[in-house]
């Protein structure tokens, strides 16, 4: 069973009401949906373990976020992404850092002080299959000899 320290205590406008009270693996997964979400945004960097759980069909949500609080209690969001070949740099980290602010502020009323957008790599196009059967065919038809 988790602990107390390991939640992350939101704050209720109703406090009569009781704490909402939310895992960190739940901030980490809004944050990396959010990210693979932005176009140009390949894929989230990952461990050993996670790309084997991924052979298997199970999926790591949380993987390429990191969460630190500051010294004003404020959250700084790591995030650690491949982008696709030919997108702008800049502008995609741009719209991921806007898109986490965002869903965080949105779905637990978290006030995110950075989002730190880490460029781990460039993935290139997946180059196409040449159909060596149909090289030298003539508008598609096959010759017969």
């Amino acid at each position: 069973m988790a602990t107390e320290e390991q939640f992350i205590t939101l704050d209720n406008k109703k406090s009569d009401l009781g704490k909402i009270k939310v895992a960190p693996n739940v901030i980490e997964v809004i944050t990396s949906i959010a990210t693979t979400d932005v176009d140009g945004v390949n894929k989230m960097r990952g461990n050993f373990s996670s790309s084997v759980q991924g052979l298997f069909g199970r999926k790591e949500r949380s993987h390429g976020v990191k969460l630190v609080f500051n010294d004003d209690d404020n959250l700084d969001v790591d995030v650690f992404v491949y982008l696709d070949y030919g997108v702008s740099v800049p502008k995609v980290a741009l719209q991921i850092q806007d898109q986490v602010k965002q869903q965080l502020l949105f779905m637990t009323d978290l006030q995110v002080g950075s989002v730190n957008v880490h460029v781990e790599g460039v993935v290139p196009e997946k180059a196409t299959k040449v159909d060596t059967d149909s090289l030298f065919d003539n508008d598609g038809e096959k010759s017969e000899n």
